[in-house]
């Protein structure tokens, strides 16, 4: 029951970690429940929502691979999940809302990565940044506008999972590291399997640092944060291995992220999503009804900013074609 893992939490997490009975609550007041802590109920709404199950079609680096192997948003999602497991657990932190954080913190990302992120930033007046779209999501999105209704520490840690923001808790961090050594290292893989690079492009110094596979470099990150984070209020790597792991994120962004074919693909996503937006743009009452009775209240921008970011890849694909593509005559 519920009680042992609250006894648990108050023998062996740190005191710098956030417990349980601790937690400041939610929007709307909920009776508790008998089986689970707060935020393991937290992370059992997340993985039950209809946003965490449409991470499956949406593209983490390569646009619809074909291949099984290349990660999507959802196994990135569940990689993040198990690094930031590993630090919370060797740093005696709270490995539920570790968990419930990292599961929830790309639900509001867009079709398309990272390209579609730019551009609904583009098209939208006020912007668009996918952190807090993820908020949007949990707190009013999902369950047709009532949202997930969680704690407000997995809230904070899901809006500021990005490199340059700063969660209130040490779990959040957790999860904004292991976010960032994901994503560098099954990109490096994927990269590698798709003919765009090999190990030996990679910068001498940081594999030198971090070793050569991925399974030696996630290693070596995590027991540097174990040896520079253990017993203090911190979640950090030590100095030289964040200057290799920096390394290895600039060499991505300048020789993968930024390589012609992705921004080939960039340029028809941008097509597609442009067409899209501003077809809605002029005709708002071709959207689903949810969004249409959320016109008055959030405006125009706003809502098409939460029904593209919404679509799977395949989804967006197949509404552009329905919209944009001529139909063969069957006669």
């Amino acid at each position: 029951m519920k009680e042992k893992t609250l006894k648990k939490e108050e023998m062996f997490l740190s005191p710098y970690a956030v417990k349980s009975i601790d937690t400041v609550g939610r929007l709307h007041q909920e009776e508790p429940c008998p089986m689970r802590t707060d935020f393991q109920r937290d992370r059992d709404r997340i993985i039950h929502c209809k946003a965490f199950r449409r991470l499956k079609n949406k593209t983490q680096v390569f646009f619809s691979p074909e291949g099984d192997h290349y990660r999507t948003r959802l196994t990135h999602t569940l990689n993040v999940s198990q690094v930031a497991r590993g630090i919370a657990r060797a740093l005696s932190l709270n490995e539920d809302l570790t968990e419930a954080i990292a599961l929830g913190h790309d639900l509001g990302h867009t079709p398309f990565g990272h390209s579609g992120e730019r551009i609904l930033d583009k098209l939208s007046p006020k912007g668009f940044k996918h952190n807090e779209q993820s908020g949007r999501v949990v707190d009013f999105l999902e369950n047709e506008g009532k949202g997930l209704n969680l704690t407000r520490e997995v809230v904070d840690g899901i809006i500021n999972h990005k490199k340059n923001s700063k969660p209130k808790t040490l779990e959040g961090r957790a999860v904004s590291i292991a976010d960032r050594i994901a994503y560098i290292n099954h990109d490096i893989d994927d990269a590698i399997n798709g003919g765009f690079i090999t190990i030996d492009d990679l910068p001498k110094n940081a594999v030198k640092v971090l070793g050569t596979t991925s399974r030696e470099r996630i290693n070596t990150m995590l027991i540097s944060i174990c040896r520079e984070s253990d017993g203090k209020n911190k979640v950090e790597m030590q100095e030289e291995i964040a200057k290799a792991t920096d390394q290895l994120r600039d060499y991505m962004f300048n020789n993968v992220y930024n390589d012609k074919t992705f921004r080939d693909e960039e340029t028809r996503a941008d097509r597609m999503l442009t067409a899209l937006y501003e077809y809605y743009m002029k005709t708002p009452e071709k959207l689903p009804e949810f969004y249409v009775k959320r016109l008055d209240d959030d405006g125009i921008d706003t809502v098409l900013c939460d029904y593209l970011s919404g679509m799977s890849d395949m989804y967006a694909v197949k509404t552009f074609n329905e919209l944009f593509v001529p139909k063969n005559w069957k006669l």
